[in-house]
């Protein structure tokens, strides 16, 4: 059974970005990963809502932050760095989808963003969907109010 890929109705434009992105402090994206990564069948990508480049021990930290509360083992092949990030609304999504644009082409077309995104694989028994139903997904992770 081959699940229907997302098809983008539109896309954000900088301001909209900039607007849907307050009170955001980050989101994740977890997908199935290529077949040939057995031992590890989830490819997890954190948009940080920054653009600023953050230092190489606290890259470390997030990500291992991360897998400790998700319990996501055997991380690898890991990209940390700032990166252009575009938003893609559908119809059949309640939230717009984050996009990593790596083709020179997309970053010219599509408006986007700078954002951190630690991008990596890794397996973990949170995220069924992904793993089991072979489907994308991604949730954005709102800042708490601090009193």
């Amino acid at each position: 059974m081959d699940a229907a890929s997302i098809t983008a109705d539109r896309y954000l434009d900088t301001f909209e970005i900039q607007e849907h992105l307050k009170n955001v402090e980050y989101i994740v994206m977890a997908t199935p990963a290529p077949e040939k990564y057995i031992q590890t069948p989830l490819h997890f990508t954190l948009f940080l809502n920054t653009a600023d480049n953050l230092p190489k021990e606290i890259q470390e930290a997030i990500l291992e932050k991360f897998c400790a509360d998700h319990n996501i083992t055997n991380p690898q092949e890991v990209l940390s760095q700032l990166m252009p990030v575009g938003f893609a609304i559908s119809k059949a999504q309640d939230t717009p989808m984050p996009m990593l644009l790596i083709k020179q082409q997309d970053r010219a077309a599509i408006p986007n963003v700078p954002m951190h995104v630690i991008d990596f694989l890794g397996d973990s028994d949170q995220f069924y969907e992904a793993k089991v139903k072979n489907l994308t997904g991604w949730s954005y992770i709102y800042e708490q109010d601090r009193a």
